[in-house]
């Protein structure tokens, strides 16, 4: 019997995070494990009045493409991705997987040359998702290597996957709602700032947000959701971070990373695990080195690493920043086709400046700055 608790998920992404209304052109996607999910969602859209097209992925497909294709195979731009996403209204995905570590053993350049061949609809993701003609929202579908990764049981993993979406909650909608009221203050105050000074272990560094927009993220791209982030300006980031947890990339950690920035470039690289990797994604086009976000989690409700960057990088007291492609939505100029985000930890010690006045410390906001602005 499905749980319950997938069909009032499908019903959320389809009614409150997407919108989806009649004659809209749905596409549905997912890895073949998700079925469950997919059907569901296929269900709640086609009762929406929407032209519904899915597809299921395979782990197994992928890794054989990785491990046989020649460098030409492997840029070869995805045909049926590029042209979906240029006519979908709305792009519903999920993630999930039969094995999160399928692709340990790949060579990083194989898998650096695939991300390549995903430029193309990448692209036209990137330029919809920015003017608006596209609405897009991920999820993740609870399977037992997910949990495994998070170190739960699948029931465990359920309840925390569907608890961190609040769908225990009797109208979760109600609740996003409420969570997009109050996020929407502190983006106000930030949408007036130029500079963010983000100072934590390890982690000294300036980033320009001059003339940049704040998004809110209350369920209508990611869900669960529960951050705040930018595109900062592409030459104006300097200092040093330190990135807290690994970062997941393909199913393997590279941890410990530090990265060196002048002038918004990634001048110097390093990890304890995993250093060629990442060495490699930064390489992976000449986007790649740049910054296309910078976010500051807001779900207190997600406590624990799990190696799900949906889930962790809303990791309420952590900001995180990514590598590569940049949003337009959000006033972003660089382009990748690598969108990869790193995850550092302000519980203790943290602190962020805004145009020097301190209004973040130890991983929670200062609202008293709020009252400075009647924000």
């Amino acid at each position: 019997m499905a749980d319950k608790r997938l069909n009032k998920l499908a019903k959320l992404l389809v009614n409150y995070s997407a919108e989806v209304k009649e004659g809209d052109f749905v596409f549905i996607c997912a890895d073949e494990v998700a079925t469950p999910w997919a059907i569901e969602v296929f269900k709640e859209a086609t009762k929406a009045g929407a032209h519904v097209e899915y597809r299921l992925e395979s782990d197994e497909i992928n890794e054989v493409r990785l491990k046989y294709s020649s460098e030409e195979q492997l840029k070869e731009e995805n045909f049926l991705y590029k042209n979906l996403l240029s006519k979908a209204d709305v792009w519903l995905t999920a993630w999930g997987s039969r094995n999160t570590r399928i692709l340990s053993n790949i060579d990083p350049e194989r898998i650096k040359i695939a991300q390549q061949g995903s430029s193309s609809w990448r692209k036209v993701y990137s330029e919809r998702c920015g003017d608006g003609s596209l609405r897009w929202c991920g999820t993740q579908y609870p399977t037992h290597a997910d949990a495994q990764e998070a170190c739960m049981s699948l029931s465990e993993y359920e309840d925390f996957v569907y608890g961190a979406g609040l769908l225990d909650s009797e109208d979760p909608v109600a609740e996003w709602k409420r969570i997009s009221k109050e996020q929407e203050r502190w983006i106000r105050y930030l949408d007036t700032k130029g500079e963010l000074h983000i100072l934590s272990e390890g982690t000294d560094i300036k980033v320009g947000v001059k003339g940049r927009k704040w998004i809110n993220c209350d369920g209508k791209v990611n869900f669960p959701d529960g951050e705040i982030f930018t595109s900062p300006v592409e030459n104006d980031i300097n200092g040093h971070i330190t990135f807290s947890f690994p970062g997941i990339f393909g199913g393997r950690q590279i941890e410990g990373i530090k990265l060196e920035v002048k002038n918004g470039k990634v001048v110097n690289a390093s990890a304890k695990k995993g250093e060629e990797l990442l060495k490699q994604l930064l390489e992976t086009d000449e986007g790649s080195s740049f910054f296309g976000e910078v976010a500051i989690g807001t779900n207190y409700g997600i406590k624990k690493f799990t190696s799900n960057m949906l889930f962790d990088e809303k990791i309420g007291g952590t900001v995180h920043m990514a590598i590569g492609d940049s949003m337009p939505e959000a006033g972003g100029k660089n382009k990748s086709s690598l969108h990869w985000d790193m995850l550092c930890d302000m519980r203790s010690c943290g602190k962020i400046y805004a145009d020097g006045e301190l209004f973040y410390e130890n991983g929670k906001f200062i609202d008293e700055i709020l009252c400075k602005y009647e924000l």
